[in-house]
């Protein structure tokens, strides 16, 4: 995979920015400190996303003037969210098309389900070394490297002629040798342990040799998943975000392959292998970038020889416990649900699988947001910036709730004809179409509580500190997931099953809003609560009207494409009539730029 436009963009914006404005912010006239930064949610008697001047949240380009950002950083973060989601769509068609070629060979079986099973730890891996737990570690503490970085850089002091240890470089050396062996250590665990694995997670599997096959194929991602997760955290610190972005689309591309390639002679097992054969691509995806970050020459520096080591303890294993408790809790959500419908008939894995797999696109689209902004959430958080990172959270939080719950909408209306297109051929039949729409269905109840448990989750971990609230509050969802499970799975089925993970991260969800405003970021939020409910009324209203409106055409095809017009019709009309700060907001920007475009 290509880095073509990351080089560029991250080398044209410096890594160590200068600020904005040289005075300090209280010594701004008062009504320049007030226009700063419009608030992207409204205040008390304030109207509807207006700020000052009649501006909206949307509109406001400037940063703070104390935010220590370099001018444009706007703009850079916007195209770094533009192609990251570029790239992630990407990865997900190709992802699409990985569960259609399963899905065409395999259908909905036993074969299927002990791949599904052997999956579970690369999926727990992806979720632990890459997505969450290595990021949540990593940003920070490459984050407050690079900012001792540029300190050391400006301090005065008198040359003795010695270069001075990078913090960065110090890093990587005291962290990233230690971090390989463990993961090796874990992966030949994994395979020698595999028979194990597979009774714990799939007690009522009917092939479960198969399955023990396909977990030791996939074992050797626990060691090419940490390193992926490695090398995105490094490089997205140095703002560096479409190679990370990338490292899906290469694995989709093994996965893909290697099923063509082999499924004939290999069957199932020719998708693990496609597992194993990915993750490595999702590394050399990012090496090149990697190492021009990070050359072989060591910079020379004079000062802060000792503030530079002190870097490595901020992954200590006080900071590394909540961490790890919070990823593998979140993780566990997916055990449960697999553990459970492993006792109904075959193909319920499957069914499972496939729905989550289309139901979370819009979650994983609007995380995108948080993903390139943590580093500046991180960086706020290192310099004692509390009331920026405040404002971007709050946005953060605003517009990934926008696109997950447009999302939303589409899934309740069209739920049907996106599994009957994207997977309705060969082995998978009309009655599977059936129940993995159902399911898919209630799944989307749970999807903006899935997207704020992945936005509020960072701002957590952003300071660096150990900090177990986001772990109590993981917990406790699993355990609402666990008995509502228990209690649902033998009446509703797979059904009962989505609805538990639907109720269970929903609470997550509801705790980790509560907790943030009082532990680390003073978000409103009460403020959030009202925004968010108003465009989930929007969102609600949109998705029963595509339901309504999907019946009246009987071509799969057809009907989607018009209810991709219809439902966000539906949805921003419904959200400018509820007055949705954000809605209000995004419509007046269209509004702007299409006037100054004629």
């Amino acid at each position: 995979m290509s880095d073509t436009g990351t080089g560029t963009e991250a080398e044209a914006l410096p890594r160590e920015a200068p600020p904005l404005d040289d005075r300090p912010r209280d010594a701004l006239p008062q009504k320049a400190r007030a226009e700063a930064v419009p608030p992207l949610l409204p205040g008390p008697g304030q109207p509807p996303c207006s700020g000052p001047g009649g501006t909206t949240a949307l509109d406001a380009a400037p940063e703070p003037a104390d935010s220590g950002e370099a001018p444009g950083l706007g703009s850079f973060l916007a195209r770094a969210a533009a192609g990251t989601a570029v790239l992630t769509v990407l990865a997900a068609v190709l992802g699409l098309v990985r569960d259609q070629a399963i899905a065409r060979y395999f259908g909905a079986s036993d074969a299927s389900d002990a791949f599904l099973i052997a999956w579970t730890v690369p999926e727990m891996a992806a979720t632990l070394l890459i997505e969450d737990g290595m990021a949540l570690l990593l940003v920070p503490a490459f984050s407050l490297a690079l900012t001792r970085r540029a300190d050391a850089e400006a301090a005065p002091g008198t040359d003795t002629g010695e270069p001075a240890p990078d913090p960065v470089r110090e890093l990587v050396a005291a962290t990233l040798p230690r971090l390989c062996a463990l993961l090796m250590a874990g992966a030949a665990l994994l395979m020698a342990g595999a028979p194990w694995v597979v009774r714990v997670l799939a007690p009522g599997l009917a092939d479960t040799d198969l399955a023990v096959d396909c977990t030791r194929l996939t074992a050797v991602t626990v060691l090419t998943f940490g390193i992926t997760g490695y090398f995105s955290a490094a490089l997205r610190a140095h703002r560096s975000f479409l190679p990370p972005a990338g490292v899906y689309v290469a694995y989709n591309i093994g996965i893909i392959g290697m099923t063509l390639a082999l499924h004939s002679v290999w069957g199932v097992r020719a998708a693990a292998a496609g597992v194993a054969v990915g993750s490595l691509l999702m590394i050399l995806t990012q090496l090149p970038t990697l190492l021009r970050l990070l050359p072989l020459a060591r910079p020379r520096f004079t000062r802060l020889r000792k503030r530079a080591s002190r870097t490595a303890p901020l992954l200590g294993l006080t900071v590394l416990a909540p961490v790890v408790l919070f990823v593998v809790s979140r993780q566990s959500q997916v055990l449960v649900e697999r553990f459970l419908a492993s006792t109904l008939p075959a193909g319920a894995i499957s069914h499972l699988n496939y729905a989550q797999k289309v139901a979370q696109m819009p979650m994983v689209l609007s995380l995108m947001i948080c993903t390139v902004t943590f580093p500046v959430v991180a960086r706020a958080m290192a310099s004692g910036q509390r009331e920026k990172a405040r404002q971007r959270v709050e946005r953060d939080l605003a517009l990934a709730g926008m696109v997950v719950l447009l999302g939303t909408a589409v899934v309740l209306g069209y739920a049907p004809q996106i599994i009957e297109v994207l997977f309705q051929r060969g082995a998978f039949d009309t009655a599977d179409t059936e129940a993995t729409a159902q399911v898919m269905r209630v799944y989307a109840a749970g999807l903006l509580g899935h997207c704020l448990v992945g936005a509020l989750s960072r701002p957590f971990f952003s300071s660096g500190r150990p900090t177990w609230f986001p772990a109590f509050a993981m917990g406790t969802g699993l355990l609402v997931t666990m008995g509502a499970g228990y209690a649902l799975t033998y009446r509703f089925g797979v059904a009962g099953i989505a609805t538990a993970n639907a109720v269970g991260i929903s609470t997550t969800a509801l705790l980790l809003l509560m907790g943030l405003g009082t532990r680390v970021v003073p978000i409103r939020a009460r403020a959030v609560a009202l925004s968010l409910g108003r465009l989930a009324g929007a969102a609600l209203v949109a998705g029963a009207a595509g339901w309504a409106a999907a019946q009246l055409v009987p071509d799969a095809v057809l009907s989607l494409a018009a209810g991709c017009v219809l439902v966000p019709a539906v949805f921003f009309l419904t959200g400018l009539a509820l007055r949705s700060p954000e809605v209000v907001s995004l419509l007046a920007l269209i509004r702007r730029r299409f006037t100054d475009g004629r």
